[in-house]
């Protein structure tokens, strides 16, 4: 492999390769070491950012969760529609998965373009924005995604503040949040779907942030969710089919700017927002 100007081999290979479906973006991570803000490229010594080639071998590697179960499942239709699944994660793949999750310091959500994380994580983001993901989805849901281009998001950190009751916004057309967490003991940080706007309690289900646990829902005026605050690690991966590919730009844009200056400033950056949905 051809070395890095820092004298490092580069990372990974770069293919113009397009086999994967047009949701995965080109560029999805950072491998190598000293990536600590977006925008450290090779040129400037820094890691090179995993490809399509990348997310390409590592789909070879076999499927990480279990789509039979999501396609037993059956969706919930009120106060909108949801379907729940625990254990979508596989048990063998769990501790690779969680071996190659980017280390998120900070609150807030984040695109994958400034994260850093393993082959295990991108094959698993492959998976849960790749074809046979969106088929099942369309079934469960009622919904047509032809066309429909999807958003990712992770997010690694609580802070009092998040889980306040909110509606998705209308770009979002459906919601796919898969949490990775250790056995969540505790009360608070569970999402509640909800009747209403108004009362936490008034709630139809309420889904454990445990390991492995998927949640789908279709967006839309009655979709009401939230959870009671929690401060600390708390692991979920958020997946949107959206509207249109200027709403995957403006997204885009807005998280890595958030996620260039919650590095630049800590925990104090983003305080006080209340644009972003916090699941």
């Amino acid at each position: 492999m051809r070395p890095n100007r820092a004298g490092r081999p580069r990372s990974c290979l770069t293919d113009p390769a397009a086999q994967l479906p047009a949701s995965v973006p080109s560029v999805i991570g950072w491998a190598g070491e000293g990536a600590t803000a977006p925008g450290v490229t090779p040129e400037t010594g820094g890691p090179e950012p995993f490809t399509r080639s990348v997310m390409l071998m590592a789909m070879a590697a076999g499927a990480l969760v279990d789509f039979q179960s999501l396609k037993d499942g059956a969706a919930e239709r009120e106060p909108f529609a949801y379907l729940i699944v625990p254990g979508f994660v596989r048990v063998e793949a769990q501790k690779g998965i969680e071996a190659d999750f980017p280390e998120v310091a900070h609150p807030g959500s984040f695109p994958l373009g400034a994260l850093r994380f393993g082959p295990r994580f991108a094959e698993l983001i492959a998976e849960l924005t790749g074809a046979e993901m969106t088929k099942i989805v369309e079934e469960k849901l009622g919904i047509d995604l032809s066309g429909r281009p999807t958003t990712v998001t992770v997010r690694g950190q609580s802070r009092a503040a998040d889980g306040q009751i909110h509606t998705d916004s209308k770009s979002k057309l459906v919601t796919l949040l898969l949490y990775m967490n250790s056995e969540w003991e505790g009360g608070e940080g569970r999402l509640r779907l909800l009747r209403g706007p108004h009362d936490l309690e008034d709630y139809v289900a309420e889904v454990p942030p445990d390991r492995g646990t998927l949640l789908l829902f279709k967006n839309g005026p009655m979709a009401w969710h939230g959870f009671a605050p929690f401060e600390g690690p708390r692991r979920v991966i958020q997946v949107n089919w959206v509207t249109d590919d200027a709403v995957v730009r403006r997204e885009g844009a807005r998280h890595r700017l958030s996620a260039f200056t919650k590095r630049l400033f800590g925990r104090r950056a983003g305080q006080g927002t209340s644009h972003a949905a916090r699941h």
